[in-house]
């Protein structure tokens, strides 16, 4: 686990990766609970056995099931502290490369991209590749944005 402390230090490790989260399965049940969530029952996320005559041989994960992983698989990557709040902002640049077939495994690796100011704060741009173990394209390359406000100083 990488921890960045502070404005200096965030500026200090712009360009630098911070680490890979453990793999982690995405399951016909994960695929599932997603379809129920969201409503997005296509038949190559929820139909398995037509799925298995489809294009990709199984059914596949959502692109935004796999995007909706970053934030957990980030956090046994880095921590970012000595802010007074953070919040997510948004992302920029997705893109879905390669779809995720069920019981495949994906991790996480993070870039810290940018730090720019914003009023009250900074824009923090991490950019996040979300790789299938066994295979050669990413599931997912997509930057992350955040924006943290700075601890107010003692006076």
């Amino acid at each position: 686990m990488r921890t960045i402390t502070g404005l200096a230090e965030l500026n200090a490790s712009v360009g630098q990766h911070l680490g890979y989260s453990e793999y982690r399965a995405v399951t016909q049940a994960d695929i599932d609970r997603f379809a129920e969530l969201t409503g997005d029952y296509q038949w190559i996320h929820v139909d398995t056995d037509r799925a298995a005559q489809g294009p990709f041989g199984s059914t596949i994960a959502h692109g935004l099931l796999t995007l909706s992983l970053g934030p957990r698989l980030a956090n046994s990557i880095y921590r970012i502290e000595g802010m007074r709040m953070g919040v997510n902002y948004g992302y920029d640049k997705i893109r879905f490369p390669s779809p995720v077939p069920v019981n495949c495994k994906v991790r996480l690796g993070a870039t810290l991209s940018s730090v720019r100011e914003v009023q009250g704060g900074v824009q923090v741009g991490i950019t996040f590749v979300w790789e299938i173990e066994g295979r050669p394209k990413p599931a997912c390359v997509a930057e992350m944005l955040l924006r943290y406000a700075a601890e107010e100083s003692a006076a």
